[in-house]
């Protein structure tokens, strides 16, 4: 029996890519959006924790991202 490593990967890459500050952030201190300014936020976790949250659910769950290993 093989375990399913697509929510994992899925996972993994978007903390990855939506940490605040690190591509980008939304909404940043001056502006609405900045692009690598290595800060953060309360606000700009929550919102990015939110979209986070969305994009995970529509891959895992209404796309159905599945990784099988071995």
């Amino acid at each position: 029996m093989s375990a399913d490593w697509g929510p994992v990967i899925t996972a993994v890459v978007l903390f990855i890519l939506l940490s605040p500050g690190l591509l980008f952030q939304l909404p940043a201190k001056t502006r609405i959006v900045e692009f690598g300014n290595m800060s953060t936020s309360g606000i700009s976790v929550l919102v990015h924790g939110i979209i986070f949250f969305a994009i995970y659910t529509i891959l895992v769950v209404a796309i159905g991202v599945h990784v099988y290993a071995g």
